[in-house]
C-alpha cells in the first residue's frame, strides 16, 4: 500500500503543478521564496532551522478552497482524509474585516508531529454561510442553495477511492487514480458562468460570487513558506510584481517570531467564459485568485493568544495618522511580549518541546533544567491560521467591499456546529500543541529519572 504521507506529498506537488499552469506568477513567487530561503539558511545556519528544516520549509505549502454547503464540506473532508489531513480549528471570517466575507472556515492538515515533519500540506477550507441574513435575503439564500445543491464537486469514484484510502489503503494503480481525480476536482473550470447571477452575488460579496456563482470549486491560492517574508516582499516588488499594501499578522521585530505572517501579490485578471441571459456566450475576466506567501513562528498558548488578541486591539486603538500599522504594532510588541523564547516559556505564552541532553541537577523546574543544560528547549511551529490575517488578505485583493445589513442578527457558528455539519471531528489546535509539549516532557522525565515541575 502507498503510505499516506507519500500520497499527501504527491497531492501537494500535483496541485502545485496544476496551479502553476493556471497562474504563472506563482512560479515567480516560488522562485523568489527559494532564493530567500537559501540565503537565509546560509546566513543563520542551524539557528535558522529551529522552526523546521530547510527541506521542510522549501517543500511546505498550504492551499485554500471554498465550498458552498455542509454536504460539500462533508465530502471534501472525506477527500482530504485520504491524504491524512484532518480538520483543525474554527475560523469565522464574517466579522474579521470591514469587507463582506460571508464564510466560516477550518483547515485540513496532518495532526501528528512526525506526519507534519514528513509533509505539512494544509488546505484552508471556507464554507459559505447562506443562512446569514446580514448578507443574503431569503430569495437569494434559496437560489444559492438550489444552485449549489445541483452541482457535483466530487464524483462518486473519487469519494469511493478516498474512503478506501482512509480504510484499508490503496495500491499504486488506485493511488494514482485517486491523485488524478482529486487534483482535477480543484482545477479551474472552463464551463460557462452565468454572468447575471455572478454579478448579483458579487454586489453582495466577491467571495460569495466565487463560491456560489460558479459551477465548480478551485484552488484559490497556493502558499509557499518563507524564512524572511520582509525580504521576500521587497524582492517581489523589485521584480515588478504588485503586492498588497502590507504584511498581515505580527510585525517584524527583534524578539521571537510568533504565530503567522502572510502577504500576497494582488489578484490577477483571468480569462473566463460567461453565459448571458439570452444564452449567448462571451469572454471576460475575473480577479479572484492571488499568490500568497507565509512565514511561520512559534505556537502560542491560550494565554499567549489572549495576549496577542489584546495587542492587536491596542494597535487599532493607538494607531495615529501617518504612522504605519507595522510601526505601531512594533511599539506594542516591545511593551507587552517577552523578547526571548525563554521569556515566552517562563510566562506560559508559547509552546515548546523538551529533550534530555544531560544529567538533571537539583533544580527540576523546566527553566532550571534548561539553564543547567539537562534539557534542550525547542519551539513548536504554529501550524494553523489567523482569521483576521486571512480576511485581511481577502480584503486587500477585492476591488469592492460588498454589502451587508448589520441591522440583521448574525447566525451563530462555532467549532462544534461546523464539526456537525462536516460530519467530522474538528480538532482544537491548542489541545494538539499542548499534547505535543506534554509528550516531550514525559519522555524527558523518563530519560532523566526525575519529576519535572512547571515554572512558577
Amino acid at each position: 500500500m502507498v503510505p499516506t504521507w507519500r500520497l499527501r506529498a504527491r497531492f501537494a506537488v500535483a496541485l502545485a503543478e496544476m496551479y502553476g499552469s493556471e497562474v504563472p506568477a506563482y512560479h515567480t513567487l516560488v522562485d523568489v521564496c527559494r532564493e530567500v530561503n537559501d540565503e537565509a539558511a546560509r546566513a543563520r545556519g542551524a539557528e535558522g532551522e529551529r522552526l523546521g528544516s530547510i527541506e521542510r520549509v522549501t517543500a511546505e505549502r498550504h492551499g485554500a478552497i471554498r465550498v458552498g454547503s455542509p454536504r460539500e464540506l462533508s465530502q471534501v473532508a472525506r477527500v482530504f482524509g485520504a491524504f491524512g489531513m484532518e480538520p483543525v480549528g474554527f475560523y469565522d471570517l464574517r466579522d474579521a474585516s470591514r469587507s463582506s466575507v460571508p464564510v466560516v472556515s477550518t483547515a485540513f492538515r496532518p495532526v501528528a508531529a512526525d506526519e507534519l515533519a514528513r509533509n505539512p500540506f494544509r488546505v484552508f477550507t471556507s464554507m459559505l454561510v447562506t443562512d446569514d441574513r446580514r448578507f443574503f435575503d431569503a430569495a437569494t439564500q434559496g437560489r444559492l442553495e438550489r444552485f449549489i445543491g445541483s452541482r457535483e464537486l466530487f464524483g462518486p469514484e473519487l469519494l469511493a477511492l478516498a474512503d478506501q484510502a482512509r480504510g484499508e489503503g490503496l495500491e499504486e494503480a488506485d493511488a494514482a487514480r485517486l491523485l488524478a481525480l482529486a487534483t482535477d476536482a480543484f482545477r479551474l473550470t472552463a464551463e460557462p458562468i452565468d454572468r447575471d447571477w455572478y454579478d448579483a452575488l458579487e454586489r453582495i460579496s466577491a467571495v460569495a460570487a466565487d463560491v456560489g456563482g460558479v459551477p465548480a470549486t478551485h484552488i484559490n491560492h497556493l502558499t509557499p513558506r518563507v524564512l524572511d517574508i520582509d525580504d521576500l516582499y521587497a524582492r517581489m516588488r523589485a521584480r515588478g510584481i504588485t503586492m498588497i499594501d502590507e504584511i498581515q499578522g505580527p510585525p517584524a521585530w527583534e524578539g521571537p517570531d510568533v504565530l503567522l505572517r502572510q502577504t500576497s501579490f494582488r489578484a490577477l485578471d483571468e480569462e473566463r467564459v460567461f453565459r448571458r441571459a439570452d444564452g449567448s456566450i462571451e469572454r471576460g475576466s475575473l480577479r479572484v485568485r492571488f499568490g500568497e506567501v507565509e512565514q511561520r513562528g512559534i505556537a502560542l498558548t491560550r494565554k499567549g493568544r489572549d495576549l496577542y488578541d489584546r495587542m492587536v486591539a491596542e494597535v487599532d486603538e493607538r494607531r495615529r495618522e501617518g504612522v504605519s500599522r507595522t510601526d505601531t504594532a512594533r511599539e506594542v510588541w516591545r511593551e507587552h511580549l517577552p523578547s526571548t523564547e525563554e521569556g515566552l516559556a517562563r510566562e506560559g505564552l508559547g509552546y515548546f518541546t523538551y529533550r534530555a541532553a544531560g544529567p538533571a541537577g537539583p533544580d527540576t523546574t523546566l527553566s532550571g533544567l534548561v539553564a543547567s543544560g539537562a534539557l534542550v528547549r525547542e519551539p513548536v511551529v504554529y501550524e494553523d491560521f489567523l482569521p483576521r490575517s486571512a480576511a485581511g488578505i481577502f480584503q486587500s485583493n477585492l476591488s469592492d467591499e460588498g454589502t451587508r445589513d448589520d441591522a440583521q442578527a448574525a447566525v451563530d457558528y462555532d467549532l462544534e456546529r461546523l464539526a456537525a455539519l462536516a460530519e467530522a471531528h474538528i480538532h482544537d489546535p491548542f489541545d494538539l500543541y499542548a499534547a505535543q509539549q506534554d509528550r516531550s516532557i514525559r519522555a524527558a522525565e523518563a530519560q532523566l529519572g526525575v519529576r519535572i515541575s512547571a515554572d512558577s
